[in-house]
């Protein structure tokens, strides 16, 4: 079974990405690879975000009444 990251997780691993493209260790060859594993990566942070967002405001909304 595959463990479903935590989005702490995903944003450890985001800033990890980013960080190598100002690292010695950066390589151009690589770096379309990687930048576009850091675009999935925020997207799905973005995603996680709005689905608490969301989550959220129905929560905010049952208190209220």
């Amino acid at each position: 079974m595959v463990e479903k990251k935590s989005l702490h997780q995903k944003i450890e691993e985001l800033d990890k990405e980013v960080e190598w493209f100002y690292s010695d260790d950066f390589k151009l060859e690589q770096a379309t690879k990687r930048y576009k594993d850091a675009t999935v990566l925020a997207k799905e942070i973005e995603k996680d975000l709005n689905d608490l967002k969301n989550e959220i405001e129905v929560l905010s909304e049952d208190f209220s009444k």
